[in-house]
């Protein structure tokens, strides 16, 4: 599937489950997740930023699956911990959910996930 098609069938979609491999258990978790997509990306925001447990485990194994709409895209997550990118993930944030659920569902944003969809 082309990533044009994998970034329209996410397009649209509130959320997209995210699935991880468990730091210490070692199995599949699978959990659902904001997120948003620029160029060919998708952005993820932990909820308590590197305190999150499904960040902690992409630290350990950056190879995740995002889901949603039928489609699905296994790839390896890149943590993003520069504050300007970090930033810049949560504005884009901002704009799709607005700033107050951003604000009140992500009272930490020290850190951000990219994951590419081509």
């Amino acid at each position: 599937m082309s990533t044009e098609a994998v970034m329209a069938a996410f397009d649209g979609q509130q959320e997209i489950e995210l699935t991880v491999t468990g730091r210490k258990s070692g199995r599949q978790i699978s959990r659902p997740v904001w997120f948003v997509q620029e160029e060919q990306s998708m952005f993820l925001v932990p909820v308590t930023g590197s305190d999150s447990h499904w960040y902690k485990n992409v630290r350990r194994t950056p190879m995740v699956q995002v889901a949603a709409n039928g489609t699905s895209v296994s790839a390896p997550a890149t943590p993003i911990t520069e504050p300007d990118q970090v930033d810049h993930v949560v504005a884009m944030f901002r704009d799709k959910y607005g700033a107050d659920q951003v604000a009140s569902y992500y009272p930490k944003h020290d850190v951000a996930v990219q994951v590419p969809l081509g």
